[in-house]
């Protein structure tokens, strides 16, 4: 006696697995192959300006100062508490947005490096910083 026959209910994967391995070789081969789109920017009239270099005034422990402006070389100039203000006015004129960095000596007076920023405010000095040294130096 023969028994019948019964359907099998079960998918087949095995051509679906051959055929997701083709298309992966074939994108791990195409994918070096294509170049990363270029963009071109547009033009404009006027490009924002690069940063301007800061103008330095060192306070020394004896109440000396000097200043050095980047923008002419890095030239070291010793300036008196009466010229200060003098100097800077004729050096902001021709660059307005030119920051002034304050370096006082870790013994200078305190007094001494407030003065100089009471005097670069006068002189009205719109961007005015404290150079500092980070510990561990």
């Amino acid at each position: 006696m023969r028994r019948p026959r019964r359907l099998k209910h079960e998918i087949n994967v095995v051509p679906y697995i051959d055929v997701m391995l083709v298309l992966l070789v074939i994108f791990m081969v195409t994918a070096p192959m294509i170049q990363p789109a270029s963009v071109e920017l547009p033009s404009v009239g006027k490009s924002s300006t690069p940063p301007v270099e800061p103008l330095e005034i060192t306070v020394k422990a004896d109440g000396s100062m000097t200043m050095q402006d980047r923008l002419l070389g890095g030239a070291t100039v010793s300036v008196g508490r009466m010229e200060l203000a003098q100097r800077i006015k004729e050096l902001q004129e021709k660059h307005p947005d030119q920051p002034v960095l304050i370096a006082g000596d870790k013994n200078a007076k305190y007094e001494a490096v407030l003065n100089v920023m009471d005097e670069l405010q006068r002189a009205q000095v719109a961007r005015i910083g404290l150079l500092v040294q980070p510990q561990g130096k």
